[in-house]
């Protein structure tokens, strides 16, 4: 049998039937490769529309979804197939232009696998910053995807990469001469064409250059934009106007407007912070009707405390963002749409904030979380905030109070906001996030007999289920906020405490179901043991910080200082931009050129685990160590010579059982703190042989 081979010339005579088979087989491809190179265009751009489409349904896991989305938003469609056939052009470029589509086309499919896969385990979608973070691709792997998925996929992609490498050397080529001058214009074109159409769908907007709810815009305009400006737009661009002499004159206006801080009676007093997961009104949603009040405690509060609603930068997730403004005073607005300052610039660098600015005054600074620590990094990002301690999950005892859903319940916090401020002898700043009202709301019965019941939503699963769920963990959150405060009345040291929610829940709300037509706004309070004067006005997540320290009399701080002075100015905004450029990527002309701020060196927990003694029993077949200490949790596990013992249970905060293991007593002994979910340590006692705990309890330190 004679082999085809496409451009090969032959001699058939007239009774050949394979040969003349084959020049006919030769001749159809050679017409197919003809009509394909003429209109390569048009196929390509009709392929990128497919391509986007499979996307889009892999990201909505819903073909529904995804064709209610093409027929409703056919602009952003067209734009976002627009962007894959522009990274699809280079293929011009080559002769092996099937190679190259195949490439690209998996390129693009293996990034909305992904983001398909991490929406089906987490609210916020596939960002650049996820791609970027190799450090982070365990956690990753092992938060978001289940074992076997993962072996699959692995399978997946060697199997892809080999279909690649072995289709290479396969690949047909482009026939014929290369006309370079057409190559090249027609990638030119599509890149300029896709910058004027970028521009033009900004300027009309039909896209967005800010994305307050990250997963919505993913929605509203697309996988491939969003992913892509997440990607490139990061991080702050130099302001117009820029210069040191801009910001020596913005520091005189400061200091001929403020007085010097009151440093003795101000510095006395303690600051908490409470930060409550997606906590806002919900009888303020139009349509909705609630059988009572969820939150009549809050509403009680703002009556009679300073009060009034928070600007926050994100809707329905993003809580870190609402977390940054309000810690360091700076605004979300001035850096790249989408972007999450704790998974960038924050990793490696200080910034001034309010933890730094009270230190100088004399303030121990605290961080509590009823989540996990390695949550948004936060235990790495922490210490460049100036925190002295952070008391995540992992440090509380006896969690086994969770939601529905499986987040740990917010009364918990209440015991260990009291630790930290007893855990000092002067005055704390206490930064408490909580996690209790936290989405994805089910939309399917989880409460059998629910106190406040819920109709009119627009679906009526959200009715029954979802809306009725967020109102019984919110109405639980206020009956928290009032144990809190009655706590604190009675605590022999004044306080400030400042609550507001970070964001509105993941209700898939629009303005139209919102009194006030506003997305971006939740209530706060300002309450305190001290009978300050009530004050009601509207501030900004960035500028709250500074407005309370501003009713102590303390002025202390660059941004609590500009805050302070210039809001209300007429160029409050564009120079509050210039600040914070200055400070975290400029030429730091507020501090002469050095940043004078250094991570600290935080401590896991207020209070240190220690490991007093340990006893063997069982039999020599099995044996059982006991380990006797102080404050043990479910995350304590014990180690020996730096291996994790993997079956050890925490009986008590001053009792680990370990078993599956022989001790020698030369073995170096420890107690590391350990995240189920990265399996990251968090912290450790100091290592020390077996037999100095059998002989006699000796305590160590965290």
């Amino acid at each position: 049998m004679k082999r085809i081979v496409f451009g090969q010339k032959d001699n058939c005579d007239g009774n050949d039937t394979e040969c003349l088979n084959g020049r006919k087989k030769r001749a159809d491809l050679e017409y197919w490769v003809r009509l394909m190179n003429r209109f390569s265009v048009p196929f390509q751009a009709l392929w990128c529309c497919i391509l986007y489409f499979i996307m889009e349904l892999i990201s909505r896991r819903s073909f529904i979804g995804a064709w209610k989305y093409m027929t409703d938003s056919p602009l952003v469609f067209l734009y976002n197939a627009f962007l894959i056939f522009t990274t699809m052009s280079v293929a011009f470029l080559f002769r092996r232009r099937v190679w190259v589509r195949v490439f690209v086309s998996g390129f693009w499919f293996v990034l909305s696998l992904a983001n398909g896969i991490i929406l089906s385990n987490r609210v916020t979608p596939f960002t650049g910053q996820d791609l970027k973070l190799l450090a982070d691709a365990k956690k990753v792997v092992t938060e978001y995807i289940p074992p076997v998925l993962f072996g699959l996929m692995m399978a997946g992609l060697a199997a892809g990469i080999f279909f690649l490498i072995r289709y290479f050397f396969k690949a047909p080529k482009y026939q014929g001469k290369r006309n370079w001058f057409v190559d090249v214009v027609i990638v030119g074109a599509s890149i300029a064409l896709f910058a004027g159409a970028t521009e033009m769908g900004i300027h009309t907007r039909i896209l967005s250059s800010y994305f307050g709810n990250l997963a919505m815009s993913y929605q509203n305009y697309g996988f491939p934009y969003c992913f892509s400006v997440t990607v490139f737009d990061t991080g702050m661009n130099r302001p117009n106007g820029y210069s040191e002499k801009l910001i020596s004159y913005i520091e005189k206006d400061e200091d001929e407007k403020l007085p010097d801080s009151d440093t003795e009676g101000a510095a006395d007093t303690n600051l908490v912070f409470l930060q409550l997961e997606s906590f806002f009104d919900p009888e303020t949603v139009t349509g909705l009707k609630i059988s009572e009040d969820p939150i009549p405690y809050f509403h009680k509060l703002q009556k009679k405390y300073s009060s009034g609603m928070l600007k926050v930068p994100v809707v329905g997730a993003g809580t870190v963002n609402t977390e940054f403004e309000a810690i360091t005073g700076m605004s979300l607005s001035y850096f790249g749409a989408g972007e999450y300052p704790y998974k960038t610039v924050l990793k490696k660098e200080t910034v001034e904030s309010i933890p730094f600015d009270l230190k100088r005054v004399g303030y121990s600074t605290h961080a509590i979380h009823n989540n996990e620590a390695t949550f948004y990094g936060r235990n790495t990002v922490y210490p460049n905030l100036g925190f002295d301690t952070f008391t995540s999950e992992e440090y509380m005892p006896d969690i086994t109070d969770v939601t529905e859903t499986g987040w740990v319940k917010d009364h918990i916090l209440t015991a260990e906001i009291m630790k930290a401020l007893k855990s000092t002898e002067g005055a704390d700043y206490v930064y408490t996030v909580s996690v209790q009202g936290h989405g994805d709301y089910p939309t399917e019965p989880v409460i059998s007999d629910p106190e406040i019941t819920v109709t009119g939503a627009e679906k009526k699963e959200q009715n029954d289920y979802s809306w009725e769920y967020y109102c019984e963990q919110i109405h639980e959150m206020d009956q928290f906020v009032h144990e809190l405060t009655d706590t604190f009345q009675n605590f022999d040291e004044p306080v400030v405490l400042v609550m507001y929610g970070d964001h509105l829940p993941t209700m898939g709300l629009k303005e139209s179901d919102v009194k006030g037509w506003n997305l971006y706004r939740t209530p706060y309070i300002i309450w305190d043991n001290m009978g300050l004067k009530k004050k009601n006005k509207n501030l900004a997540a960035y500028q709250i910080g500074a407005e309370v320290l501003k009713r102590l009399g303390l002025y202390d701080g660059t941004l609590v200082r500009y805050h302070e002075s210039e809001r209300g100015d007429r160029f409050y905004q564009s120079n509050l931009e210039v600040m914070q450029y200055d400070m975290l990527y400029g030429e730091r002309y507020v501090y002469n050129g050095t940043s004078p701020f250094a991570p600290t060196d935080m401590k896991m927990g207020t209070e240190p685990i220690r490991v007093e003694r340990i006893v063997k029993s069982g039999t020599n077949e099995e044996p059982l160590y006991y380990v006797y200490g102080q404050n043990f949790t479910a995350a304590s596990r014990l180690a020996v010579n730096g291996d994790i013992v993997k079956d050890t249970v925490c009986v008590s905060n001053g009792l680990l059982l370990a078993q599956g293991l022989e001790l020698k007593g030369t073995d170096e002994i420890s107690v590391v703190q350990k995240s189920d979910t990265s399996n990251e340590i968090l912290s450790e006692t100091d290592e020390k042989p077996l037999a100095l705990y059998l002989e006699k309890g000796e305590a160590t330190k965290n």
